[in-house]
């Protein structure tokens, strides 16, 4: 029983054309033969994701299949079918041409993905950091030529080492003449006598390689770092991929971010607040003093300039800290300092207590966000 095409696609029954089509192509690169050479179901996912698409991106296909299913586009003789392809190569070639997948010469290598965690620190003032990944590259046994070492590589019988064919395949479009990647030698026009026994033959395998990679001073989390040629190795005489770094900025105890800004709060005991106090706060640099004045009311902020995050791509610019000020009142008293507070409050005038702020901006002080 086929998958449904909505599923196999990964998009909702009321995507539009351009998302099909977008969650195709992605679909698509994950599924290429540079990435994929080491999963023997590549082919048939494609065909899957081709078949979806084939129903999908026609209109009356899709009303069909909205109303009937696959059974419905059966019997209306309506249904994909991808069988007249000799290789996965001739579909991608079939579907983009030359816009990303096909050959009008050696195939480039995809690219590939790693993704880091690093501490708040780290992304404030930038790090060197190693991250170990895995990627298709050339096989170390054979030097990526696909034959055992001290074996010869021989004209490819099937193409008489041009390393393309001429077929007549049954597309989505109709019949088409055309000139494919030979599927003996994938367009080398030569072959292993004896293939690598490390490679079976392909020149390429899965390594694990690691990077040094400089995160920039203020990336922020869900950024990436691109680091070009250190992807998928692509075909003899073409260029690798690009290496892509996803970043993961891991939360931090003591400050929050908001942009560029650091926010953290600095508990101040009730007569403190009120007498006004030089108090030490964290900042990125190790602990630092504030002046908190007489008077300060709970939800106040004070901003420490330049104590922030580093800018991203502005050199020797930063944010600011801001302090925002929460007022503790005192619990658990003793004898003593019940007497000293219940004394202090008989004596409160209505001088000490009145405030020039309204009652909105007191609600706003109060419930205040953003923190």
């Amino acid at each position: 029983m086929p998958r449904d095409a909505y599923d196999v696609l990964g998009v909702g029954r009321e995507a539009d054309e351009a998302q099909i089509k977008k969650a195709f192509r992605t679909l698509a690169r994950e599924l290429h033969p540079d990435v994929n050479n080491h999963d023997p179901q590549a082919e048939e996912k494609f065909k899957e994701a081709a078949e979806a698409y084939e129903i999908l991106s026609d209109a009356e296909r899709r009303q069909v299949y909205d109303r009937y299913g696959h059974d419905g586009l059966r019997r209306g003789g309506q249904s994909p079918n991808f069988d007249g392809f000799g290789s996965i190569s001739d579909l991608f070639e079939a579907f983009f041409g030359g816009a990303g997948f096909g050959r009008g010469g050696p195939r480039g290598g995809g690219d590939a993905e790693v993704a880091v965690e690093i501490e708040l620190e780290q992304a404030a003032q930038g790090a060197p950091i190693e991250v170990n990944y895995e990627v298709v590259d050339r096989c170390e046994r054979c030097r990526g030529n696909g034959a055992e070492p001290g074996t010869p590589i021989k004209t490819c019988g099937r193409c008489g080492g041009q390393g393309m064919l001429q077929a007549v395949s049954r597309t989505p479009f109709g019949q088409v003449a055309r000139t494919v990647t030979c599927d003996v030698c994938g367009g080398d026009g030569k072959v292993a006598e004896k293939p690598c026994t490390r490679c079976d033959g392909r020149g390429r395998e899965l390594l694990t390689h690691a990077v040094k990679v400089d995160v920039p001073a203020g990336i922020s989390d869900g950024q990436r770092i691109r680091i070009g040629g250190r992807g998928h190795a692509g075909e003899p005489g073409a260029p690798p991929g690009d290496l892509y770094v996803f970043v993961t900025v891991r939360p931090h105890e003591k400050f929050l971010r908001d942009g560029d800004d650091l926010v953290t709060v600095l508990d101040v005991p009730a007569p403190l607040a009120a007498l006004g106090a030089k108090l030490a706060v964290p900042t990125l640099e190790g602990p630092d003093d504030v002046h908190v004045r007489p008077g300060t009311q709970p939800g106040e902020t004070i901003p420490m300039r330049g104590r922030g995050m580093a800018v991203l791509r502005r050199p020797g610019r930063r944010g600011d800290l801001r302090v925002v000020i929460n007022v503790v009142v005192p619990r658990h008293l003793d004898e003593k300092q019940r007497e000293l507070l219940e004394s202090l409050a008989a004596s409160m005038t209505d001088d000490n207590l009145r405030s020039d702020e309204s009652m909105f901006a007191k609600l706003k002080r109060t419930l205040r966000v953003g923190i």
